[in-house]
């Protein structure tokens, strides 16, 4: 009995072994997201959960991050795999403009377009702010360190005569925006995301917000500054209390990574995430503009040979 028991025990740990083997044997792949108040966090969790039953000998995870600049910076150092970004921050990082000026990176390359986001610039009904320039001496938050919300803050505030000397200056990420909107701490929380979004959300089922909207002379100074924005209407019901549609302006978001990242596993990641779609749209409605036609026209620097092997399958690359 007793040398029974230590033929199991052995079985067992032969077993246990393979098993640890295996699991070692899976290629393990970063996926940077963004904030947990915004859609990248949840959005890149699908990703990887897509990833994780879809692709093989895969083990994905989503982390949170800065969002978008962080992002490119941890694809730039091979530090992620994949990362989410903002299309102004990733074409500026890989011609070297803007921020990206003394930082060029053009290793970037561009897996799928995801969806649009929209400049949302929110303050409660209270404050006597009803349109941009009001911002001057108010307390605003204009984004997460190393965030997109912040980088495009950075290049339409400015542009439209408000520097970030004429307001006290916060960086906030987007859930917290909505507590310190809620806590009074800030008068102006600015959010470029996809919406509706559920920081967002949470905050207009307390307070009664308003959305300052762009005038049409402001939009027409930032979609000609820089090409890569377009005029957006945020409709009104986005949020509860919206009785009006707002002017606004919109910018698309990529999956990117390095050109050093292994072209059959981009592969084989792009025909997944087209492939099981369904699982990002029940994620968030949004995803219903991550298409292989916008994808394979529409990315703002050259698309992954991997990626644009699955569009060539697809037709809608020669």
């Amino acid at each position: 009995m007793r040398r029974l028991l230590i033929t199991f025990g052995v079985f067992v740990l032969i077993f246990a072994f393979i098993g640890f083997a295996h699991a070692q044997q899976k290629q393990r792949i970063v996926i940077a997201t963004g904030g947990t108040g915004g859609v990248y966090y949840p959005y890149g969790g699908t990703l990887a959960e897509i990833i994780n039953q879809k692709v093989p000998n895969v083990f994905a995870t989503a982390e949170v991050t800065g969002a978008s600049v962080e992002n490119i910076r941890l694809i730039a150092k091979k530090e992620a795999t994949f990362g989410l970004a903002m299309n102004d921050a990733v074409y500026q990082a890989y011609v070297g403009d803007g921020k990206f000026k003394d930082n060029k990176v053009d290793s970037l390359r561009s897996v799928i377009q995801m969806y649009p986001h929209i400049y949302h610039i929110v303050t409660l009904k209270k404050y006597p702010i009803y349109k941009i320039s009001d911002l001057k001496g108010k307390k605003v938050s204009v984004g997460a360190p190393g965030s997109g919300t912040e980088y495009k803050s950075s290049l339409i505030l400015p542009l439209l005569g408000i520097k970030y000397s004429d307001m006290k200056i916060y960086r906030l990420s987007f859930a917290e925006n909505a507590t310190q909107l809620k806590d009074g701490i800030i008068e102006v929380g600015i959010w470029d995301v996809a919406s509706p979004t559920s920081s967002i959300i949470d905050l207009a089922t307390t307070h009664e917000l308003r959305f300052i909207p762009f005038t049409n002379e402001e939009v027409k100074k930032v979609t000609l500054t820089y090409p890569f924005y377009t005029e957006w209407i945020l409709k009104k019901g986005t949020y509860k209390g919206q009785t009006e549609d707002i002017l606004s302006v919109t910018v698309w978001n990529s999956v990117i990574c390095h050109k050093d990242t292994p072209e059959d596993l981009v592969y084989k990641v792009t025909k997944a995430i087209f492939e099981n779609k369904k699982m990002l749209t029940d994620t968030h409605k949004i995803a219903e503009f991550t298409t292989v036609e916008t994808s394979a026209k529409y990315s703002p620097i050259p698309i992954y040979p991997g990626a644009l092997k699955y569009y060539k399958e697809k037709g809608l690359v020669k």
